[in-house]
């Protein structure tokens, strides 16, 4: 797709009101340092509207971005950062859990992991709890061009076993620095938005 037009639209803490949008919404959930924020500036062609932070965890809101006026990219709060309270992290689990059973528009869940590790323990809550919700999380294996080519199949299969995917689940490794995967992702969104009838 090519983006035209990017707004933060809507931002919302622990106590607001979640946006009822009438676009097709796509969410994007990862450990605070995975590159999120990258991946989603990757999407759009920006190089920093998506915040990007040194400092993990920065994320507290979820974060509503209108693209083109066809659809949203949804940025959750990072999640698995130890210098975060306990209750903190509570009320953003909360906050998450009810995006997540109250949107009428979301298509689909990218989840992000680090194609270098196997999952953490955060990873795998957060994909059986996409699951639980009655998603099947695409997922996102992110800095690609961190390992050796000749490593790629062999992080691929242990993060697929470790997440327990199904053989048909999708799962895309990216870089943020060539971007390599963007265009893999970019067709997911696509198969997922209304068709334009032809004129």
């Amino acid at each position: 797709m090519n983006v035209t037009g990017v707004n933060l639209e809507t931002v919302c803490g622990i106590t607001s009101r979640l946006p009822e949008n009438l676009l097709p919404e796509f969410a994007f959930a990862g450990k605070s340092n995975v590159g999120k924020s990258s991946l989603i500036n990757g999407l759009m062609n920006r190089k920093a509207y998506a915040r990007t932070s040194a400092q993990p965890g920065k994320t507290q809101t979820i974060n509503f971005y209108n693209i083109n006026e066809m659809l949203y990219f949804v940025d959750l709060p990072g999640y698995g950062y130890a210098k975060v309270s306990m209750e903190l992290r509570a009320k953003w689990g909360r906050m998450i859990e009810r995006y997540l059973k109250s949107s009428k528009q979301l298509k689909l869940i990218f989840l992000l992991v680090d194609i270098r590790h196997e999952p953490s323990e955060n990873d795998k809550d957060m994909y059986n709890w996409i699951v639980h919700n009655g998603f099947l999380p695409v997922v996102i294996a992110t800095k690609l061009d961190k390992i050796n080519r000749s490593q790629i199949a062999k992080q691929s299969k242990l993060i697929r076993t470790s997440l327990g995917m199904p053989k048909d689940g999708v799962f895309i490794p990216f870089s943020a620095e060539t971007k390599q995967g963007r265009d893999e992702i970019w067709q997911k969104i696509e198969e997922l938005l209304p068709q334009k009838e032809n004129a």
